[in-house]
């Protein structure tokens, strides 16, 4: 990890781009303790201060989508991890996803060009860059074939570091995530996922959808054990750089399955009767990925770090509903 160190405190330098995020702020909370000088940036200053705040990390106010302000914040770091997503959310399009996915990664390769150190660079993919799987659980090893906008953006940025890990540019690593939720530090509730979607219409008595029999399963990872994730790789990077790496559960649940536990946390809650769970035809714009199931084998990526999920899904989703009811009930 360490290539060049923060001269005032004799620490490895470790910028987290998107440091407000879901997982930012996560990742940020989870090496705040470690002997890192966490360089924390995110867009506006208001959103760095949501970090978690300590002797060892550093709040920066930059837009990595401005070339000169993102050289400016990774500047002498030794470890760059990328967790930006546009602000419309991971199904946003337009120019805003492809400057923040593939464009950063261009100009993290281009800095790191300029560097005398080889700086490691640690990338959120997904695991949708593998389209539709062959075979369940996926385990890094299937053909991509990436298919929507979102899955192809990340596959192009993956291969952006591949190159560039190849050719002594930089060290890249590719974390492949799956649907993540939960909540992040002291409780704050920065998800948009599905499953948050579902606890808020539970949590204003509607009824949930699912689309067609709910049959598709989903490995479903905490925010936590996915911050953890991404601090395993920074702490050790070596084995993992060059290529990717699907990090998840290694449990499946369909997600009617998954919308009938939301039901049943905020009836037990609020002790009344669960929500329904209703089935909707799949819309139009569905593509074959969101009617796929995914569960993950991480076991490759756990033999090199040490790392497993550790978040049991029922004590995780009790969390979540609980924050948003939090959230609800002071408007």
């Amino acid at each position: 990890m360490t290539r060049t160190e923060d001269p005032r405190t004799a620490r490895p330098v470790v910028t987290v781009l998107g440091a407000s995020g879901f997982i930012g702020s996560a990742l940020v909370a989870a090496l705040a303790p470690l002997p890192v000088t966490v360089r924390a940036v995110a867009r506006w200053s208001g959103d760095v201060r949501l970090t978690a705040p300590g002797a060892g990390v550093e709040a920066r106010k930059a837009d990595a989508t401005v070339p000169g302000e993102l050289r400016a914040a990774v500047a002498g770091s030794d470890t760059v991890v990328d967790l930006l997503l546009p602000s419309a959310g991971w199904r946003a399009g337009g120019e805003e996803a492809e400057r923040l996915t593939t464009g950063v990664v261009r100009d993290l390769v281009a800095w790191a060009r300029t560097e005398r150190h080889r700086p490691v660079v640690v990338f959120a993919g997904s695991v949708s860059q593998a389209g539709h799987p062959p075979r369940l659980p996926l385990d890094g090893s299937e053909t991509d074939r990436p298919q929507g906008p979102y899955d192809r953006r990340k596959h192009e940025a993956e291969l952006l570091l591949k190159a560039a890990t190849a050719d002594g540019t930089l060290r890249g690593v590719s974390l492949r995530l799956p649907t993540v939720y939960g909540t992040g530090p002291g409780g704050r509730c920065a998800d948009r996922g599905v499953l948050a979607t579902m606890a808020r219409r539970a949590l204003a008595e509607e009824p949930l959808t699912v689309w067609g029999d709910g049959g598709m399963e989903r490995d479903l990872l905490h925010v936590r054990d996915a911050a953890a994730a991404f601090a395993a790789a920074v702490a050790r990077p070596g084995p993992l750089c060059g290529g990717h790496w699907v990090i998840g559960t290694g449990e499946g649940r369909r997600l009617r399955d998954a919308f009938r536990a939301v039901a049943d946390s905020v009836a037990a809650r609020y002790g009344r009767p669960p929500v329904p769970v209703v089935s909707v035809p799949s819309p139009p714009a569905a593509s074959e990925t969101d009617m796929s199931g995914v569960v993950v084998d991480a076991s490759a990526f756990t033999a090199v770090t040490g790392w497993r999920a550790e978040v049991p899904f029922h004590d995780g989703l009790d969390r979540l509903v609980g924050a948003l009811a939090r959230e609800r009930r002071l408007g």
